[in-house]
């Protein structure tokens, strides 16, 4: 897909995203071609679709087609997915009208799960992260502008801008992770981007919520929508420490470190 047809086509996800959420999103990419993109052009539709997904706070089941598309099972089925401390949780929309502790995605615990690759997954819950990231730091440049204090806007003093360009380098950092092709090793590849992209995502929702103050403890602001959203999704298919951890011992296991990534 060229550019220019990839900007249009981000410019519909983005406005559908920001008016839907829910069974209704899936609903509405389904009839944007969401099985088809995902089938014929899966590079640039995964990380398309999830990080709009972040950036407009809105969610859908397509995480499922991404971790049945890897497993070579059937669409529609409903897999169990591994959750932060040994969990398992569902896609449910039975559940979303209940109360949850899981940041607004209607996410159900389960007693167990099987054992499904999933690399592809990670790399997609990583793009949303970032996703989630952006949109916190957007919020938290936008207060920054915004706000004066001493008669001038706090963006101009030293301690917001550090918190807001070490937030930017995270993000940066975390989307050059989740972009590397990892041919050779896909499974440890996932496994780094995915802790990479909840780290950053655990970094924007510190320091934007220092930049914002008060006003970003309150549920009215978007700033608590999102951070919410990235506490979820950065157990969902592991934690960013769980996940480093991992790597580390299969490394240590190993006795010698991949290279990656060619610089």
């Amino acid at each position: 897909m060229d550019p220019d047809s990839l900007a249009l086509l981000e410019d519909g996800l983005r406005k559908t995203m920001l008016s839907t959420s829910g069974a209704e999103l899936d609903k509405a990419l389904a009839e944007l071609g969401w099985a088809e993109m995902l089938a014929d052009m899966h590079e640039s539709a995964v990380p398309l679709v999830f990080r709009l997904l972040g950036e407009t706070g809105s969610h859908a089941s397509v995480l499922n087609d991404v971790v049945l598309l890897t497993a070579g099972r059937e669409e529609g089925d409903t897999p169990a997915l591994p959750y932060a401390g040994g969990t398992w949780v569902v896609w449910d929309y039975a559940q979303a009208g209940q109360s949850s502790a899981l940041g607004g995605l209607p996410l159900r615990r389960v007693e167990e799960g099987g054992h499904l690759r999933l690399p592809d997954a990670r790399r997609a819950v990583g793009w949303w992260l970032v996703g989630s990231a952006r949109a916190m730091l957007t919020l938290a440049r936008q207060h920054a502008l915004d706000r004066v204090q001493f008669g001038r806007p706090i963006a101009g003093f030293q301690a917001v801008r550090h918190r807001l360009a070490e937030t930017l380098v995270a993000i940066e950092g975390a989307e050059a992770t989740l972009s590397l092709p990892g041919e050779d090793n896909p499974d440890l590849t996932a496994l780094l981007a995915k802790a990479a992209a909840g780290k950053a995502a655990l970094t924007a929702a510190k320091h934007c919520q220092q930049v914002l103050g008060g006003i970003g403890f309150t549920a009215e602001h978007d700033l608590h929508h999102h951070i919410e959203r990235a506490l979820v999704l950065d157990g969902l298919l592991g934690s960013s420490k769980e996940l480093t951890r991992r790597a580390g011992a299969g490394l240590r296991a190993r006795g010698s470190a991949p290279r990656l990534a060619v610089l």
